[in-house]
């Protein structure tokens, strides 16, 4: 039986990480499974604590950290993220292939402790597009979508650093940037079918 590999999953905000991991997870139900991350931000209408993230505020968050609970944290947009690593072993015990959404400060904090995973960054076709997508949620303050159309070129940039990324991936159609996704990840699906918990 092979080895089921987790996704490290990097982009811009705006640039559709959620939207490729909900389809991703959509037509392959039964095999990944998703590392909640912890967060000192608060929930945006709809969001569930314990399924979009572990919400706690930060006294919480910065004793997890003292504690060593984190494979990586960050402070993004002045709030502090992270992935535990009881989230992402619970995952690969339940034979699943573990999804981690994190910024690419996560990412290299990750592979700095030599964390094997397939390394995964979304684009978008163009900045353009970028803010247009940030501006169609009508979720933000015009000031926080400036901090987050910054930011994001910012990790476009830092998504170029040598030995970080294994695989861009431009998300102009969501179908066509899950069918790339799986068809690097081929040999991991096989071994995650064969996993003897796999339904």
């Amino acid at each position: 039986m092979g080895v089921i590999v987790p996704l490290v999953i990097m982009g811009a905000s705006g640039a559709g990480k959620g939207t490729i991991i909900a389809k991703m997870r959509e037509l392959r139900p039964n095999s990944f499974g998703f590392s909640v991350s912890h967060t000192s931000r608060k929930p945006r209408p709809g969001e569930v604590d314990g399924v979009n993230y572990h919400f706690r505020d930060r006294a919480e968050i910065d004793k997890l950290i003292a504690e060593g609970a984190f494979l990586e944290h960050a402070e993004v947009h002045g709030n502090v993220y992270g992935t535990s690593e009881a989230a992402v072993r619970k995952v690969l015990e339940d034979g699943r292939i573990c999804i981690i959404e994190i910024d690419v400060q996560g990412a290299a904090q990750l592979r700095k402790r030599g964390f094997r995973a397939h390394y995964i960054f979304i684009d978008v076709p163009s900045e353009e597009e970028l803010e247009r997508r940030l501006r169609g949620r009508g979720t933000e303050k015009e000031s926080d979508i400036e901090l987050r159309l910054a930011n994001a070129k910012k990790e476009m940039e830092a998504s170029r650093q040598p030995g970080l990324v294994d695989i861009h991936v431009v998300n102009d159609k969501v179908e066509n940037a899950v069918a790339k996704i799986f068809d690097y990840i081929k040999d991991d699906l096989a071994a995650q079918e064969a996993h003897p918990k796999a339904k």
